[in-house]
């Protein structure tokens, strides 16, 4: 009778595959966008403070100037935090174009799109906010680009 060699392969297979399934976050992360310039930043924002303690609650965001392009805008979506430019997505940078909070949405004043703050994405256009790396510890949220 033949040996079956039929486990072992499937074993030697997954092993080999494995790596592929692997695969850090940081290396996937895409934040491009022909409007908006990369900038190079790191901002550590403590939510035990007065100005950041909304952080804290659900659906609550706060907007942060002198960041990224337009500032940043950091979303508390109740399992994390999500961060993002402040700068409209689909418009070229001007005096119109760094997006407000708006409960749950950013807006943009220049057309007076939203973006749902969960996701960034707003519903007929072509590029979703522009979002940012964001790492936590205790009260301390670590945006980064």
């Amino acid at each position: 009778m033949a040996k079956s060699y039929y486990l072992p392969m499937k074993k030697s297979l997954l092993f080999l595959l494995l790596p592929l399934f692997w695969n850090c976050e940081s290396q996937n992360f895409n934040n491009n966008n022909p409007y908006i310039p990369n900038y190079s930043f790191s901002l550590e924002i403590n939510s035990d403070l007065p100005a950041y303690n909304n952080l804290k609650y659900t659906s609550n965001g706060k907007f942060i100037p002198n960041y990224g392009a337009r500032g940043v805008i950091v979303f508390n979506t109740g399992s994390g935090f999500m961060a993002f430019d402040a700068a409209c997505p689909n418009q070229a940078i001007s005096n119109c174009s760094t997006m407000s909070v708006s409960g749950i949405n950013a807006v943009c004043s220049c057309d007076s799109s939203k973006y749902s703050l969960f996701t960034g994405q707003s519903p007929g256009q072509q590029y979703p906010m522009k979002p940012y790396r964001v790492e936590v510890n205790g009260t301390i949220i670590r945006v980064y680009n």
